[in-house]
């Protein structure tokens, strides 16, 4: 999920891309602007350049009042995106992300000690989630025993891979934690994060046997039902897929884990 910065500045590029855009076409417009005039229930078009009344277009010449709508739309779209863009233009030049937490974080370590910061510092906050206690979903005896790096049992080897580049990377997680969905019970996602940005959860759900037909209908059962409950997928869902010659690909998972969670 990208912070209010990032997004301040793709606002402003698209808003520059369409500048150049209406800028180009403005060039070749032909002088002067359209007037519309209804007559017994027909539009006329006139074309004014040195009068107010204009000259009459006749229906031949239907692409001269065609050029003049477009003249007169764009300078209208020029001159808002314009506004937008001077306005984001001066928003993003003062304005950093975490300024608020970043006072606090450059108080002396002795003052920290005398102040109550006004909201949780990202690593208060991580901490207090990590404090959590939960109770993940339950193994079946019969189910082969899969540990990962960090001591944890997991469900499968794509699990076991995940939990491990989470792990080396330095992202803290916490595997089968439950959440309830509404019209649905108790699931546990597969993983579930804290994002750095939000400081809400991310959830992230490996389905690993799509080829398989009565699990792939249980996946796009379940995906559906977190949409319902407003969790939707590449805002606060991550899914991973894969099938039998379909294999996790990692190269995914770090554009992933770059995209939300970093």
């Amino acid at each position: 999920m990208k912070d209010l910065q990032t997004l301040l500045l793709e606002e402003q590029a698209y808003l520059n891309n369409i500048i150049r855009k209406v800028e180009e076409e403005l060039r070749t417009a032909p002088p002067g602007h359209l007037r519309l005039s209804n007559n017994r229930k027909k539009c006329r078009y006139y074309h004014c350049v040195d009068d107010q009344d204009g000259k009459y277009i006749l229906e031949k010449n239907i692409d001269l009042a065609c050029a003049l709508a477009q003249k007169s739309y764009n300078l209208s779209v020029l001159k808002k995106a314009k506004q937008r863009s001077n306005q984001i233009n001066k928003i993003a030049k003062d304005y950093a992300n975490n300024e608020i937490e970043e006072l606090y974080n450059a108080l002396h370590k002795d003052r920290k000690k005398l102040v109550h910061p006004v909201s949780l510092t990202w690593e208060q906050a991580l901490a207090q989630w990590e404090e959590e206690e939960y109770t993940g979903k339950a193994f079946a005896e019969d189910t082969a025993v899969i540990i990962t790096e960090k001591g944890e049992r997991v469900r499968s080897k794509s699990e076991k891979i995940l939990a491990d580049y989470f792990y080396h990377i330095g992202i803290p997680y916490k595997y089968e934690k439950p959440l309830h969905l509404k019209g649905y019970g108790t699931v546990y996602p597969d993983f579930t994060f804290l994002s750095p940005k939000t400081r809400k959860e991310i959830y992230w759900e490996h389905d690993g046997r799509m080829d398989d037909p009565v699990y792939a209908r249980n996946a796009v059962k379940k995906i559906n039902t977190y949409i319902r409950n407003g969790i939707y997928p590449g805002e606060n869902l991550i899914i991973t897929y894969e099938t039998t010659h379909d294999v996790l690909d990692m190269r995914v998972v770090e554009k992933m884990v770059k995209e939300y969670l970093i």
